[in-house]
């Protein structure tokens, strides 16, 4: 450690923990590890709270992971139940796996580090069976661990990473000289945490399985990069309808609408009610057009989740099928004209990409059986956006929020993250306006409709600051 680590921290960081090695020996149900624990704890005997354990084994490699004592959370349990140290751990862990992992499983992290009486899940136990008399000793208290291979970078980044985080959590950085380094490993797993999601990546979605979701919370550029996809990558071939709470079956797919008489020879005064199609019957008739220049059609519903798909699709969520064994008609309730009369199908180039705010919880949410028919994509927050359009008050304002969303929201308050485009201001002089009269009273929703309540305060601090400049 001290060759690997012994410059990386200042003395103040190496004061915050105390270095825990007990001899081993005599006992076959002792299990062997070196720790650093918080300096309250006695010498010997059990000790509680947040640890950096290695446990050595003769089958392999160390094991190496944050650890609860076994005499309980303290004196870390603001640390431990704060949901963002999970978050942070589950994120490291996706980086290990995914950039070390070559198929196979090397990091885990527990997804809530209090809940000591959860074990390490059955399937660790089986693949890491080197460790097994680790897991029957300490199998509840471990809640992150890497598994080192023969690859030294690999191993490095982990347990650098593991011991950032740690550090940090009890208010220390690395030196000057280490910065660089660390910062370059947090933003690869932090990537994990709000991960980039490009046009690429949607149109690819699209071309495979039709129907997709691109959702996240308020000004992160949805809209925009959908109309940008049916404008570039679609050459045009598509439209943009927007759902609203009063969007019906009649609307979407079609109905009954009153047509004046004098349109077929009847009384200037008369109408009647004649079939009128929908958005999606007009869709289809397009794109089976399109098809006959071979090229892909994209309707683009924008605030998809704003209306209740299921009753708007009614008997049409059958043709939602993205892989189809024969093509998929139903019976519609009138005749609608050509080109599809009284039977309907979607043409193989209709693709359909819904746009919805995570933030809008005062509307419908998609039941499962519309969610298990599209495919879903977030975008999240991007700092390389607010780098590039910012200033650096806005960096600032951007990095602060984000940072108190991610410590202190539950999941399902974290898709409420403002997104990049509150803080695109270059002038810091407007930046402040922007601040105070866009961002301000959306989180003062947020306030009022308790979605942040679990961490208010943070967010009424955060407010306070922006009244201030």
């Amino acid at each position: 450690m001290a060759e690997l680590f012994g410059r990386r921290y200042p003395k103040k960081a190496k004061d915050s923990v105390a270095l825990r090695a007990p001899e081993m020996k005599g006992n076959d149900t002792n299990v062997p590890y070196a720790a650093y624990i918080h300096p309250s704890n006695a010498d010997s005997g059990a000790y509680g709270g947040m640890s950096f354990v290695v446990f050595p084994v003769e089958e392999g490699p160390c094991l190496v992971g944050l650890v609860i004592g076994t005499q309980g959370l303290a004196p870390d349990e603001g640390i431990l139940g704060r949901p963002g140290h999970a978050r942070k751990l589950n994120a490291i862990a996706k980086w290990l796996n995914h950039e070390f992992g070559g198929g196979n499983q090397v990091a885990w992290a527990k997804q809530d580090p209090t809940r000591v009486d959860i074990d390490v899940p059955e399937s660790i136990r089986q693949g890491w069976s080197s460790y097994s008399r680790v897991f029957g000793r300490y199998g509840r208290v471990l809640y992150a661990l890497y598994k080192p291979s023969a690859d030294r970078q690999a191993t490095t980044s982990a347990v650098a990473a593991l011991l950032d985080l740690m550090f940090e959590e009890r208010g220390h950085s690395p030196m000057k000289e280490f910065e660089a380094e660390s910062d370059g490993i947090q933003s690869a797993w932090f990537s994990q945490l709000m991960p980039k999601t490009d046009e690429n990546q949607v149109v690819d979605l699209l071309n495979n399985r039709r129907f997709v979701v691109l959702q996240g919370p308020p000004g992160t550029g949805k809209t925009r990069m959908a109309r940008q996809i049916l404008a570039g990558r679609y050459a045009g071939f598509g439209r943009s309808i927007q759902f609203h709470p009063g969007t019906t079956y009649e609307n979407f797919i079609g109905g009954l609408a009153p047509v004046h008489g004098a349109e077929d020879g009847g009384g200037a005064l008369g109408f009647r009610f004649a079939p009128k199609p929908g958005f999606l019957i007009e869709a289809a008739a397009q794109a089976a057009q399109a098809a006959e220049k071979n090229a892909p059609y994209l309707l683009h519903i924008d605030e998809i989740n704003r209306a209740d798909l299921g009753k708007i699709l009614g008997e049409a969520i059958y043709l939602f099928e993205s892989k189809q064994e024969s093509r998929r008609e139903i019976d519609l309730p009138y005749d609608f004209g050509a080109p599809f009369h009284g039977r309907l199908h979607l043409p193989e180039n209709l693709h359909v990409l819904g746009t919805m705010n995570s933030s809008d919880r005062s509307i419908a949410i998609l039941d499962v059986a519309v969610r298990r028919r599209f495919a879903f994509l977030s975008l999240w927050p991007s700092l390389s956006v607010v780098e590039e359009h910012g200033c650096a008050l806005t960096q600032h304002a951007y990095k602060d929020l984000v940072s108190i969303f991610v410590e202190h929201a539950p999941d399902e308050a974290l898709a409420l993250v403002p997104g990049h485009s509150y803080f695109l201001d270059k002038d810091e002089a407007q930046a402040r306006v922007s601040l105070r009269t866009s961002l301000a009273p959306l989180l003062d929703e947020y306030l009022a409709q308790g979605y942040v309540s679990g961490f208010a305060e943070s967010i009424r601090g955060y407010m306070q600051w922006l009244e201030s400049l």
